[in-house]
């Protein structure tokens, strides 16, 4: 008797990611849980230079500002909370020192430019289709910083909208970097304080959106992470305990069926040795000055060794 309903995904055919593969993740918080799979197997990647942003138009700020290299100034930033804050980015990275957080948005914008043009992989996270219109300035932002509600207009994004702001984030991205592969997914992730109907909708204008511009044989791919975890995963075992986040068992397993797609088989070989290599660096002997205990440590200096021939970028 089979319990459960699964997704038929077959391996990907052209454009796999494999060792020389340069990663850049942007979007929701959904970014960062499959970002940290790809930091701990040691595959080049870079999650989120400007922090957690969950809509498209945000995105596409970010990018047209990265491949731009805006400077940052006065103007950019405010004051709320005791902390200096900027509305295109996300609070971690707000500053009780309004030059840090300057220094930081121009570094990071920097970092971007640089990833922007180079990365093999852009994979774009969607989280939600409402935004926030700041009234003053009619500007839509990334982030409200917990500024009052009343400063700011809420707003759905239509999927012309959501399909024009993908379609400007894909031909920005290739004016620069004209190889680069994009995958799109939902993060599965529901925002349940825009209300439960209300989520529903903006989840399904972001995927109509994403599907309005996906297209294999011109590097834009789609995959079904919030399918996943609503079909495959239909069950409240797979919650954090906010009952909204999916939880570590449910992120593996996204991470197993995205393993299954996108990682070339060379790679996948590489991961187990990286995986055995951290494992092992986090092993806690009960005898640190035993004779085994260094032996093991020797084995697995030369395992770090072995594979930082093969590959200068791994480090430990």
């Amino acid at each position: 008797m089979n319990l459960q309903t699964q997704i038929p995904l077959e391996p990907q055919k052209y454009n796999q990611i494999d060792y020389n593969s340069k990663l850049l993740l942007l979007g929701s918080c959904f970014s960062d849980s499959i970002g940290n799979k790809f930091a701990y197997y040691k595959f080049q990647s870079v999650v989120n230079p400007f922090g957690i942003i969950f809509q498209p138009l945000a995105i596409e700020n970010l990018i047209t500002n990265a491949i731009n290299e805006k400077k940052y100034t006065d103007e950019d930033v405010f004051f709320q909370n005791e902390q200096w804050h900027c509305f295109e980015a996300h609070s971690q990275l707000s500053s009780a020192s309004k030059a840090e957080l300057l220094d930081d948005l121009n570094d990071q914008i920097k970092f971007t430019h640089q990833h922007i043009n180079e990365a093999s992989h852009f994979i774009i996270t969607l989280g939600t289709s409402w935004v926030y219109r700041e009234i003053e300035t009619d500007t839509i932002i990334a982030n409200c910083h917990k500024v009052p509600q009343k400063k700011f207009l809420k707003e759905l994004l239509s999927v012309e909208a959501i399909t024009e702001s993908l379609q400007a984030i894909i031909a920005l991205i290739k004016s620069v970097n004209p190889k680069g592969n994009f995958l799109f997914t939902v993060s599965p992730v529901r925002h349940i304080k825009d209300g439960f109907v209300e989520n529903t909708q903006s989840k399904a204008h972001l995927i109509a959106a994403i599907h309005n511009v996906v297209e294999p044989r011109k590097g834009l791919y789609y995959f079904p992470s919030y399918e996943i975890l609503m079909d495959e995963l239909r069950d409240y075992r797979f919650y954090a305990e906010d009952m909204i986040h999916p939880n570590r068992t449910a992120i593996n397993y996204i991470w197993e069926r995205f393993q299954e797609v996108w990682i070339s088989e060379t790679a996948s070989s590489t991961m187990e040795t990286v995986k055995t290599i951290q494992k092992g660096l986090q092993h806690k002997p009960f005898h640190p000055e035993s004779e085994a205990h260094q032996k093991f440590l020797q084995k697995l200096t030369d395992k770090k060794a072995k594979l930082q021939i093969e590959f200068p970028h791994i480090t430990f």
